[in-house]
């Protein structure tokens, strides 16, 4: 909002000053304070208010150092992570882009999803909260809605370059690199020279005209890639300060690659898509790590609040969004690593288990507990020391991420 009232005194009424609102660094570090404000001085509130509704933490008994004195906690804060988040986007982006649109949309959704489970699991006391196939159901409908969008909304387009011959007195020719805008489900392939992949070149078997039919392929690994991502963060919420320490990570390193990616100088310099209007994206990712590192504020050890389902599901769906819209979903696996290695933890477990306890008529673990976090908790660590260690992988694989700009 306050981006167009900027816009409107700068061009009818040419005062002084406004100009910079047009500057997306300028927004997007304003998002950054501005978020990171709200989620530390008005946190402390909405701590306040979740504990005057007695709105806290259940804990299972599963044998853990210090587990039962985090029995009452307040949960439910990833409100402040939403609030804080969605605050400055509303004030200070364009609230007409399209990716903004979607990342708004994404926050909701699953803010709402993560709500009901909470719900549920504090004041029906059903610790199993939200039953899993309405989850998948919630994160299913919500990559229905990006991966169409972002299929066929004429806004979502990427840039290339074509050669065009120019020919003067039918003797000279000169070839210069006209910018194309168009559709595209091309994406990026990290660590490789010619790292591009249309996804409708995987039914080109179909025959003349599979691109048009690229959305029967396109839409369903977004629907996977959501649902995959947020439960990913949703199990790694386990333990203080680590969901939101690593995404806040995560996040800032994808910001990196939003803003080079929707700058058509930086991304010609190091030859990379160029996604137009994606930029705008920089300023939502800034405000978000600002809530988040609010959030670390009463969630680091040992924790005033937990974010809950509220928190972990949506932190998940805006990582995914995020990655997906700047055609950088392949570079997941490494840059949220521990998010699939904390979801891999579980699937070996639980296939491993009813194997053994198949074959040999009991079950047997390769994990001590899973997810990997409460494993290393078993083995003695201190979970300051477990989450300071992921914090350090996590920025590790930033890097790594980061460095796929150039490196292939």
């Amino acid at each position: 909002m306050l981006y167009y009232l900027f816009e409107y005194l700068d061009k009818t009424m040419d005062v002084p000053g406004t100009g910079v609102f047009q500057y997306i660094t300028f927004r997007s570090a304003l998002a950054l304070i501005l978020s990171l404000m709200i989620s530390t001085i008005y946190g402390k509130k909405i701590i306040n208010f979740l504990r005057n509704q007695q709105v806290g933490e259940t804990v299972r008994e599963l044998g853990l150092e210090g587990q039962t004195q985090k029995a009452g906690t307040p949960t439910m804060g990833g409100l402040i992570i939403i609030i804080a988040t969605l605050i400055p986007v509303i004030l200070l982006t364009k609230l007409n882009n399209i990716y903004i649109i979607l990342l708004i949309v994404t926050t909701l959704w699953m803010g709402t999803i993560g709500f009901i489970d909470d719900y549920i699991k504090i004041f029906k006391k059903d610790k199993q909260g939200l039953k899993g196939i309405f989850k998948v159901i919630g994160q299913v409908g919500l990559g229905l809605i990006v991966g169409s969008v972002l299929y066929f909304h004429p806004g979502v387009t990427v840039r290339e370059r074509s050669n065009t011959p120019i020919t003067f007195n039918q003797t000279q020719s000169v070839i210069t690199q006209a910018p194309v805008e168009k559709k595209s489900t091309t994406t990026t392939i990290p660590f490789f020279k010619n790292n591009e992949l249309d996804y409708a070149k995987i039914i080109a078997w179909t025959g003349e005209g599979y691109e048009n039919w690229a959305w029967l392929v396109f839409i369903p690994i977004v629907i996977f890639i959501i649902t995959a991502v947020s439960n990913g963060a949703n199990l790694t919420d386990g333990i203080d300060g680590l969901a939101a320490g690593t995404s806040a990570i995560s996040v800032l390193a994808l910001g990196i690659f939003t803003f080079v990616s929707g700058n058509l100088i930086l991304s010609s310099y190091l030859n990379i898509m160029y996604i137009p209007n994606s930029g705008e994206m920089t300023v939502f990712i800034s405000a978000f790590v600002g809530a988040l590192i609010g959030f670390l504020w009463y969630n680091s050890f040992p924790a005033s609040v937990f974010m809950g389902d509220t928190g972990s599901l949506t932190i998940g769906g805006i990582i995914a969004v995020l990655a997906i819209s700047v055609r950088k979903e392949m570079l997941l696996p490494v840059l949220c690593a521990i998010f699939f290695a904390e979801n891999l933890s579980v699937i070996i477990q639980v296939a491993y288990f009813k194997y053994t306890k198949k074959r040999f008529g009991e079950g047997r673990r390769v994990f001590l507990m899973s997810p990997l976090h409460h494993h290393y908790q078993k083995k003695g660590y201190h979970e300051s020391k477990i989450v300071t260690r992921f914090w350090i992988v996590a920025i590790l694989l930033a890097i790594v991420s980061i460095v796929t700009l150039k490196l292939r």
